[in-house]
């Protein structure tokens, strides 16, 4: 494809089954959407590092349960976003029609302690993804972005049409770098390059590094935990399922390039959010009330009527029914004993 031509934008999803990259494949989001994928007869090639600091063994055990369902559609590649000789085999191997890239380092707090890390896996991982998607022409490229992406705006709720200029840490500044990586490789390539910007995702396999973990796990044991405003701050949540959904609706249709939002729409009280945990688990949790952090807001609250209009998005599970299954998935996790309190 000769640089400066740019694909049509697709009006209607493509249903044909696909072979889909999807990086970072062994994480939360990651082994749900391949299970979803395979499910429709997709091919899915999933690659993560198993990076050993970041949970492992809850990493395998997503892999686990992704395979145990997964048949002859499935391979699964442990390696390096960044591996400069890897990813351009890998495009050359497979001949992917599309790629959903979930790998990254996450979290506020550890991207200032690590701001280097982040950076080389946020935006140079996603770079040596993008340059080899565009020279083998590949239809669609799906970006995991985050709403941390709009910083200490004073716009709510946050559109798309935010700037973005002024993110608080490097997780933030880094996802931002990306998306727009992503526009001058369709500006140069017409690579289809959508964005979406995740909200909390909430879930069965959340991350023990979440805030829905870290307020189940303090809610079950003695600990306390730092929770600036008493919970009095909003967070705008989406169920899992419903990520899903939303990540499949966009790997469908290739439009050009796009940032879209992608939360449940309507913020909720921390402190709301607590109380369906604690009435799940018949105790209260140990919360040590703190102030609110510079690099933190008070509220994120996505506008999602561009998914609603270009993905036909639009969330299904209430709170109550998320947290619920969330929290029965938490209690079967505590009953494991391999798995149990692995961080």
């Amino acid at each position: 494809m000769n640089p400066g031509t740019k694909t049509a934008r697709g009006t209607e999803p493509e249903c044909m089954k696909k072979t889909v990259l999807v990086t970072g494949a062994a994480g939360f989001i990651g082994s749900h959407l391949a299970e979803a994928l395979l499910s429709r007869g997709d091919r899915v090639v999933g690659l993560d590092n198993l990076d050993a600091s970041h949970a492992p063994a809850r990493k395998q055990a997503n892999l686990a349960a992704v395979e145990a369902s997964a048949g002859e559609g499935w391979k699964f590649v442990q390696g390096d976003i960044r591996d400069t000789a890897l990813i351009p085999r890998l495009f050359e191997e497979e001949s992917f029609d599309a790629v959903v890239h979930l790998a990254a380092l996450r979290g506020t707090v550890e991207s200032i302690e690590a701001p280097l890390l982040h950076c080389d896996v946020n935006v140079q991982g996603t770079l040596n993804l993008l340059n080899a998607a565009a020279h083998r022409g590949l239809g669609n490229f799906v970006f995991a972005s985050t709403g941390a992406v709009y910083g200490d705006s004073e716009t709510i709720p946050y559109t798309e049409a935010d700037p973005c200029e002024r993110p608080l840490t490097p997780d933030g500044a880094s996802k931002r770098s990306a998306e727009m990586l992503g526009h001058t490789f369709h500006h140069l390539y017409g690579l289809n390059f959508t964005a979406l910007r995740l909200f909390e995702v909430y879930g069965p396999r959340n991350h023990p590094s979440g805030l829905p973990f870290q307020l189940a796990e303090t809610i079950t044991s003695h600990k306390t935990m730092r929770l600036f405003a008493r919970g009095q701050f909003q967070r705008d949540w989406i169920d899992i399922d419903d990520t899903i959904g939303g990540l499949i609706a966009a790997l469908d249709r290739p439009l050009g390039y796009e940032l879209i939002n992608l939360g449940g729409g309507k913020p909720v009280l921390v402190a709301d959010f607590i109380a369906h945990l604690e009435a799940y688990a018949g105790k209260q949790g140990h919360f040590l009330p703190v102030l609110p952090p510079d690099i933190d807001t008070p509220t994120t609250y996505a506008d999602i009527s561009k998914a609603c209009r270009l993905l036909d998005f639009s969330p299904a599970v209430s709170l109550e029914a998320g947290a619920e299954k969330f929290w029965q998935w938490y209690e079967a996790l505590e009953s494991q004993p391999a798995l149990a309190g692995v961080k």
